[in-house]
């Protein structure tokens, strides 16, 4: 196991004799304690987000979320509505919002490079207006996260630039990376039938997105 070398144990560690590393002002005040128009906007185009979560351990989550723009309401300046749509049922995320409540969120729009962050305090929810809000394809979400804001702000585009995430014409080969099913099979150490598997997970990502 490695072991860190010259760890950095103070924030002031992070600025000292490098001054394009200096925190600046315009970075500071960027920082807001709602939804504003810009991140409204942003959000109402958003396909994808990155859910972070803690229990009371410390042990982290990051759930991806994605769906059709706008698929995160918001409720109002302070509070967002995201679906719950059928994944792996393991409520990673939903099993550390009861413990702490606490929730990161990264929200992307394709073709942009920028992100926008939202943190803030968040509840699991059965609230069938809200979630009646969240249907898609006469599908209503079984759960709703009503997230309360505490910041939000712009992150700029340096990491999508440098991922050439939006140029798959420049991204490198995946062939030999094991599909889904091989993946599954060998770290749950599986006993299924390996082509019946990756039928059922193709089949699932066809024809069941919004179905249990």
């Amino acid at each position: 196991m490695y072991t860190p070398k010259d760890p950095v144990t103070h924030v002031d560690q992070l600025y000292t004799g490098d001054t394009a590393r200096q925190p600046y002002n315009n970075q500071v005040q960027k920082l807001i304690d709602h939804i504003d128009d810009h991140c409204r906007n942003w959000i109402a185009h958003s396909t994808f987000l990155t859910m972070a979560t803690v229990d009371k351990a410390g042990r982290m989550d990051v759930s991806p979320k994605g769906d059709p723009a706008g698929f995160v309401k918001v409720l109002d300046a302070k509070t967002l509505a995201i679906p719950d749509r059928p994944g792996n049922h393991r409520y990673d995320g939903f099993r550390n919002l009861l413990e702490t409540g606490r929730i990161g969120l990264v929200f992307l729009v394709p073709n942009r490079n920028e992100v926008v962050r939202v943190n803030g305090h968040a509840t699991v929810v059965r609230d069938m207006e809200v979630r009646e809000q969240l249907s898609i394809k006469g599908r209503i979400p079984d759960y709703a996260v009503i997230v309360h804001v505490e910041e939000a702000f712009y992150h700029c585009g340096k990491a999508i630039i440098r991922s050439k995430l939006w140029q798959p014409d420049q991204q490198g080969s995946v062939e030999a990376l094991p599909t889904y099913a091989e993946a599954l099979m060998d770290m749950g150490q599986l006993t299924e039938d390996a082509d019946a598997l990756a039928a059922r997970l193709k089949h699932n990502d066809e024809k069941r997105l919004y179905d249990e």
